[in-house]
């Protein structure tokens, strides 16, 4: 089995910790994975432990920007904090999407701390072919060039 190691991934919890949480000003990147699928654009966030109604999608233009929050689990106050390593606060991302996506008709859907937008590609941005019609210019026989 391949393993996958990141000799820097405790120098990066470490800076997450030292910066804290996002804020609305100030918020932190979320994961994402961009693809295309047959005629749809599709664009995954990860966002484990987010409510749906905590999530905030905005198109405006070619800009689109997804906002979420992750808030603190409600706790007693017997709990004592062993190990804080999942990060808490806002989260934001903004992606300038092409003119050949329509952005009139993005799905969004959230299933397992995924965020999943489909963006459909434009009709005009589709391949097509163009016949060639018979008209002016068009001769039937062949023409020489005398020099």
């Amino acid at each position: 089995m391949l393993m996958r190691t990141d000799p820097f991934r405790e120098l990066d919890r470490l800076a997450q910790q030292l910066v804290g949480p996002g804020t609305w000003s100030r918020p932190s990147a979320m994961p994402m994975d961009a693809y295309r699928e047959g005629d749809d654009y599709v664009v995954a966030f990860d966002l484990p432990g987010v409510a749906a109604d905590a999530i905030d999608i905005d198109v405006e233009r070619n800009m689109l920007t997804v906002k979420a929050e992750r808030r603190p689990a409600a706790r007693t106050d017997d709990v004592k904090m062993e190990l804080s390593e999942r990060p808490l606060g806002v989260f934001s991302r903004q992606i300038v999407l092409a003119d050949s996506l329509d952005t009139e008709r993005i799905q969004a859907d959230y299933d397992a701390g995924v965020l999943t937008l489909r963006i459909p590609i434009a009709e005009r941005a589709k391949p097509r072919k163009i016949s060639i019609g018979a008209g002016v210019g068009t001769g039937s026989g062949r023409k020489e060039i005398a020099g």
